[in-house]
């Protein structure tokens, strides 16, 4: 072969790298509360030296779930001692839960009594199925939808004075510290235009004090509590966080935020400080529903 031929050679090989990552689409990155790239196993790490964790989600969103997935399985494998909460199960519903994990309920009765959301086996059965079958507790810690409703139709807090004794039980104690002028409250009252009112933000405040609730009250001593929930209710450290941290200052709280953007090799400046780390996701990845 020539000099020159084998010049050319090099030069179609390297046109041929640069062509394959063109062509390489990067579904998401990872990146800390200021924007740094950050690798997985960093993430992995600092999940593994907190206490909870506030793994905020867009609900259709399948890298969310995969990435929940992913991180539940590798923190176990790391001898972890795990518990794992869900914001898409309501606390009246843990019974059914535990009652399938003892195997003492069909999974057909478990979806009807836990009343599953809609994307259950997408989204979250994986996840269920692997904390069944590696004995890893699975906690209800939604406040009943049904209560929420009587707040934001009936009045405030006050319209949960007349519920039975059992009921409370199930909610967060009241009454709960509230406080409107947290932003992600007021950016509420801005997004409805002024409908729903106050009550709209009370009662999504008794539903992130209730998650807060049960999240430390299954928490134990050496141990991550791994809660999935919307974004919405801890992005910028206030929600279940705000809650976690007036029922207990001292707990340690790690949270993670999914947000979505055209290009996802750079954290865009109006999404950094959401969360203690960011998941950016190519904005035209495919939804769950």
């Amino acid at each position: 072969m020539t000099r020159l031929s084998h010049i050319g050679l090099i030069v179609i090989c390297f046109l041929g790298v640069l062509r394959s990552q063109a062509q390489h689409k990067q579904t998401y990155a990872l990146f800390d509360e200021q924007g740094n790239t950050i690798t997985y196993s960093a993430l992995i790490d600092s999940i593994s030296k907190t206490d909870i964790v506030l793994f905020g989600e867009f609900h259709n969103n399948p890298i969310s779930h995969w990435l929940q997935y992913e991180m539940i399985a590798d923190l176990k494998k790391d001898s972890i001692n795990l518990s794992i909460g869900a914001e898409m199960f309501e606390s009246d519903t843990q019974s059914a839960i535990d009652l399938y994990f003892r195997d003492s309920l069909a999974e057909d009765k478990f979806r009807t009594k836990a009343r599953v959301w809609s994307n259950y086996t997408t989204d979250y059965r994986p996840i269920l199925e692997f904390a069944k079958l590696t004995s890893t507790p699975f906690i209800a810690t939604n406040i009943p939808r049904p209560y929420a409703t009587k707040v934001y139709k009936n009045g405030g807090f006050s319209a949960l004075d007349s519920l039975a004794d059992d009921a409370y039980k199930l909610i967060a104690p009241l009454p709960i510290p509230f406080d409107i002028e947290l932003s992600s409250y007021q950016n509420m009252l801005d997004m409805m235009g002024g409908h729903g009112g106050e009550d709209l933000v009370k009662a999504q405040a008794i539903k992130d004090a209730t998650m807060a609730h049960f999240i430390l009250k299954n928490l134990l001593p050496n141990q991550v509590f791994f809660h999935l929930n919307g974004s919405y209710h801890s992005n910028d450290f206030e929600g279940i966080y705000w809650y976690l941290k007036q029922y207990n200052p001292q707990v340690n709280v790690l949270t993670i935020s999914t947000i979505e953007q055209q290009n996802v090799k750079t954290l865009e400046e109006q999404h950094q400080n959401k969360a203690n780390f960011i998941i950016a996701v190519d904005q035209n990845m495919t939804k769950t529903y």
